[in-house]
């Protein structure tokens, strides 16, 4: 049983350190080949490290984007190993470094200069990227950190300071490229995380609603495979034969929707459940250590 676990643990590690290095491949794609020829701006550090190797690239010392977001990004990552962990700080620096490496090292190739067709498409490579790299359980660093960081101690997101910090870009790539390009950067941004939140799903909630006659089965299986409260209404009637049933309501993420058909067939394949997507949640909700 040990030498199983050990062996699991060897693919989870594989898997991260190849998704790190899948990651930094494909944001030097959308960052050579559509957002450094289209004059488009990324969201977060990302977009301050474009920002700094944009102004500093007619001075004496040219700092390039590669080299100013591993940079930007140190700071962060002593933040991530005092605050959520040292595996996960290693990943994220492993993400962070294959990516300043993969944009150094792939040669730009402006397949087109149209701003709208690089946005778009920027976006989606590296929001894909991105969810990705979250689905596997690694950081991409960034903001990331120092939301998950304010998450663990407050339960609250940083939505207002991402929002404050990707208007400071959007501003910075008026000035720079013109006021158009202002808009095309607000697109990027938009659909990067769209397409992010489409592959990344830990953070959809969902309301489940499982009506049973054998609510003790469903409980413990689904409490086996996932830490999720559960709440339970007795005495509920079928219309239909008049039996007597349980209702069980419980809120799982996206993510978890595998593990909880698997949970209902184990325990009750005739048990009638219902899910409500985009739940909101007022309080804290279980979420896993990175």
């Amino acid at each position: 049983m040990d030498e199983l676990q050990d062996v699991l643990k060897q693919h989870a590690m594989i898997m991260k350190a190849t998704t790190a290095l899948f990651y930094g491949i494909l944001v030097s794609i959308a960052m050579n080949f559509f957002w450094e020829p289209g004059h488009i701006y990324s969201s977060g550090i990302t977009g301050l490290a474009q920002l700094i190797g944009t102004l500093t690239k007619n001075c004496p010392v040219h700092l390039s984007t590669a080299l100013m977001l591993f940079v930007l990004n140190i700071p962060l990552f002593v933040l991530g190993w005092r605050q959520i962990g040292h595996r996960f700080t290693l990943f994220t620096i492993l993400a962070v470094f294959c990516s300043s490496v993969m944009i150094k090292a792939i040669n730009p190739v402006p397949l087109t200069k149209d701003p709208i067709i690089c946005a778009i498409f920027g976006a989606t490579i590296n929001g894909f990227g991105t969810g990705l790299a979250l689905k596997n359980g690694i950081s991409t660093g960034g903001l990331d950190i120092l939301g998950l960081t304010i998450r663990k101690h407050t339960g609250k997101s940083i939505g207002t300071i991402n929002l404050i910090f990707n208007f400071f870009i959007i501003l910075a790539a008026g000035e720079v490229f013109g006021w158009p390009y202002a808009f095309y950067s607000a697109l990027s941004i938009f659909i990067n995380a769209r397409v992010m939140d489409m592959v990344y799903t830990k953070q959809q909630k969902m309301q489940v609603m499982i009506v049973t006659t054998k609510p003790k089965s469903v409980i413990d299986c689904i409490q086996n495979r996932m830490r999720r409260g559960i709440t339970i209404v007795h005495g509920a009637e079928g219309a239909y034969k008049h039996d007597e049933k349980t209702i069980l309501f419980t809120v799982i993420s996206r993510y978890e929707q595998p593990e909880l058909r698997r949970a209902m067939i184990e325990s009750d394949p005739a048990a009638f459940v219902s899910i409500a997507d985009n739940v909101h949640i007022m309080g804290r909700f279980y979420e896993p250590e990175p």
